[in-house]
């Protein structure tokens, strides 16, 4: 599955706030035809940089997003959304952590296997 993404501008919210309404509309963004790399398959910049693992993980990000209280933080793991837990109002909306490979796992190979 694929669709066409654009960033959406404007004040009406999609979020219950506007700190997860920005993220929603940084994600849009990256996959806009206008500055993506190949927005049909993900891939925001250097070949393989994708804004999420896949469709279905883009769409519950978005889902999430929409979703996060003022005081919870999203968790997205590897391109997709892994958890949300209740944190505190100046505590970030969401964290990221992408191709995170430690020791004997630390290479092209590996990489490209989990890809």
């Amino acid at each position: 599955m694929s669709r066409v993404i654009r960033a959406q501008t404007g004040s009406t919210l999609e979020c219950r706030h506007w700190t997860a309404e920005a993220a929603l509309r940084m994600l849009r963004n990256n996959l806009d035809p206008a500055v993506a790399e190949r927005p049909a398959d993900l891939v925001v910049y250097g070949g393989t940089g994708k804004a999420a693992r896949n469709w279905e993980a883009f769409e519950a990000i978005e889902t999430a997003l929409k979703n996060l209280a003022d005081d919870e933080t999203l968790l997205v793991q590897s391109g997709k959304p892994v958890a949300i837990f209740r944190s505190h109002l100046d505590a970030p909306r969401v964290l990221i952590a992408n191709s995170n490979l430690v020791g004997q796992w630390a290479n092209w190979e590996h990489f490209n296997e989990l890809e």
